[in-house]
């Protein structure tokens, strides 16, 4: 889950991270109101989707007069916002944060992720702060510092303070760079975050150290433990495909191609998406109805997938061990029957009550393609897109 930049420095602010003060708004009038409410004689007009790149794009920009606050947010919001993130669609924006001006010095960069071949969470600090992190780790490895922090001792102030050093924070601002990066760390442990991200921290005119940006994204897994995170959802910035999958306890990822994919498991959807990809087709999703999926799921997973309008084959495969092959075929002859499917459809079925399951397909009248393996199945749902594609 994201949340957006001014929701991430409210939760940062609680672990005694500091960030420029800032208000955020739905319309040009809240916007001005919002300069005129924080004072000063310069403010940053910012578009907030969940995507990075937002100042490349034309969606940060520099107001230094409230007629030029009410010029920039007019100008950002409802904007269609391309980013590298964003892909070339865009995302458009519906919200801005206004935000005190600060005197910038130095630009630096922090993140912070889970390293899962050391089972810890890594710290990341570089010198080279406002640029695209990647850039950096493939330009200029030698520019990136890393920590590996002992869950059970946390970050401790030595290496704050030696990656605060590193990285070229003067040493009068080391203190307050430590308790920034300690705070980091606390504020990313106990909201169970994969993803924190400062980019740039800057030092300021007066020596302060500031959090200019901020970016959060959270372990699904763990929200049960965070409802005060979770009423933070936006779902405006959310595809609605996936939303209404997890309505459903689907796990769906739309992507870019024209064969459908059901499955139960998320290693077995990896692998069916990859021998798509071996016999020349393109998944159009990732698709997982989980362990213990019903009639009723396998249902709702055939409505979204058909939302697609590129979609051209339709391939269900599954691995039958919690669940069971006839209560799947079961699924996919209610599905193909209310939905009036119109792409074709292969499946391929293994595992516990696999004769059953194959009979209940044969049985059901419907044009139902058998596969007996996974790469005959691959093979077979790529033949019929084409098929599908060119008739």
């Amino acid at each position: 889950m994201k949340i957006h930049e001014y929701q991430a420095k409210e939760i940062l602010r609680k672990y005694g991270v500091v960030t420029p003060k800032g208000i955020a708004c739905f319309s040009v009038d809240e916007a001005v109101s919002a300069a005129q409410q924080l004072g000063g004689e310069v403010w940053a007009v910012k578009a907030q989707i969940y995507a990075g790149g937002r100042g490349k794009g034309g969606g940060v920009k520099v107001a230094r007069s409230l007629d030029e606050v009410r010029q920039r947010a007019g100008e950002i919001l409802g904007m269609r916002l391309v980013t590298h993130q964003t892909g070339p669609e865009g995302q458009v924006v519906h919200r801005l944060f206004i935000e005190q001006g600060v005197s910038i010095e130095k630009e630096f960069y922090v993140g912070m992720v889970v390293d899962r071949g050391r089972q810890r969470v890594c710290l990341m600090a570089s010198s080279e702060g406002g640029m695209e992190i990647e850039k950096v780790a493939a330009e200029t490895p030698e520019k990136i510092h890393k920590v590996f922090i002992d869950p059970i001792a946390g970050l401790s102030q030595q290496q704050a303070e030696e990656v605060a050093l590193k990285i070229g924070i003067p040493a009068q601002s080391v203190p307050q760079a430590v308790t920034l990066l300690q705070g980091l760390y606390q504020a990313f442990d106990e909201t169970d975050s994969s993803l924190l991200e400062i980019n740039p921290l800057t030092l300021t005119a007066e020596e302060q150290v500031i959090a200019l940006d901020a970016k959060m994204n959270f372990d699904d897994n763990a929200l049960f433990r965070h409802p005060e995170i979770v009423a933070l959802r936006d779902l405006d910035e959310e595809d609605p495909v996936e939303i209404e999958a997890s309505k459903h306890e689907l796990s769906y990822i739309p992507l870019d191609g024209n064969i459908g994919c059901i499955v139960n498991g998320a290693g077995l959807a990896m692998a069916t998406m990859d021998i798509i990809k071996l016999y020349g087709g393109n998944p159009a999703n990732f698709l997982d109805v989980g362990g213990g999926a019903t009639a009723e799921k396998v249902t709702e997973a055939f409505k979204l997938m058909l939302r697609n309008p590129k979609l051209q084959a339709i391939l269900v495969n599954i691995f039958g061990g919690i669940m069971k092959c006839d209560v799947i075929a079961q699924g996919v002859v209610a599905a193909a029957r209310e939905v009036q499917l119109t792409v074709p459809l292969v499946v391929r079925l293994e595992g516990t009550n696999v004769e059953l399951g194959k009979k209940i397909l044969a049985d059901s009248g419907l044009t139902i393609i058998s596969a007996e393996n996974m790469a005959d199945a691959a093979q077979k749902a790529v033949s019929a897109a084409k098929a599908k594609l060119s008739s």
